[in-house]
């Protein structure tokens, strides 16, 4: 009797850890937003859906109902529609620049301050920084009234998250 419940506990815990795995993952924010994703490879601008939780991000950006574009940041990676998965700091070589720091993505969709905060000039309605390395970034980064906008004019980067 003894090993028979042992097996049926066995089962239970795969059979829950299969359903679990399988289940689709829960976002805690939600917002409709105008995106902008421009790179010397890639160009998308349209409206859209992002998903955060603690651990990722999730864009997708649509077009005649239709999903354009799927972005998924998570702790160590990003994978990008019409791309394989790969590391951050691969994924900033081949997208953006190798010159960026790894968690730049990540934090610009969260609205977060970049480059540990050089050029951060704070005003009541959120944040600017103009950070510049000559001949390798010329970065404007701004997070006011539910409006991203990061652009680089050396590596004509633009990136704009606008919240509905």
């Amino acid at each position: 009797m003894n090993s028979m419940n042992r097996w049926k506990r066995i089962l239970f815990f795969t059979i829950g850890f299969v359903l679990s795995a399988c289940t689709p993952k829960q976002y805690v924010e939600q917002n409709a937003a105008l995106i902008v994703f421009k790179t010397p490879t890639f160009k998308y601008a349209d409206m859209g859906f992002i998903y955060r939780n603690k651990e990722e991000i999730k864009a997708e950006i649509y077009g005649s109902g239709q999903a354009l574009m799927v972005l998924e940041i998570s702790e160590n990676n990003v994978c990008m529609s019409l791309l394989e998965c790969m590391g951050k700091k691969s994924f900033n070589q081949k997208v953006l620049s190798a010159l960026y720091p790894d968690e730049i993505l990540d934090d610009i969709f969260r609205g977060k301050v970049i480059f540990n905060g050089a050029g951060l000039a704070k005003s009541s309605n959120g944040f600017t920084q103009n950070i510049i390395k000559e001949n390798k970034y010329n970065i404007h980064y701004s997070v006011l009234n539910n409006e991203v906008i990061f652009r680089d004019t050396i590596n004509t980067i633009l990136i704009k998250i606008k919240k509905q």
